[in-house]
């Protein structure tokens, strides 16, 4: 991965701290379903994005950073609403919220 492209590095720094999650709330007993989306549509940023960068014109580019805008939104969702169910603690969700939102 090139050190200058920054929504690739912070993509996969953002899907690094996901992963952290998930282990986390795995271990805390919080519903695998939740968890698991999370982990999916968390991770799945990242990906779309490295394949934008690897894509095959700029329409492919184009396509796979909306995928990525997508699936930054779910994830969004899914940190809100641990969150709003105490599953999360307000500093950490907050601080992951706003990564999400930066991405």
């Amino acid at each position: 991965m090139k050190d200058d492209n920054v929504i690739a590095n912070k993509s996969y720094a953002f899907g690094l701290r996901i992963i952290k999650l998930y282990l986390h709330l795995k271990s805390n007993k919080v519903d695998l379903a939740l968890c698991s989306q999370l982990l999916r549509c968390g991770t799945s940023i990242g990906a779309n994005v490295e394949e934008a960068m690897g894509g095959s014109s700029k329409k492919d580019f184009k396509h796979k950073l909306e995928i990525a805008y997508r699936e930054a939104r779910e994830t969004k969702y899914w940190l809100r609403l641990l969150n709003d169910a105490a599953m999360l603690e307000n500093k950490l969700a907050l601080s992951l919220i706003t990564d999400c939102d930066e991405l």
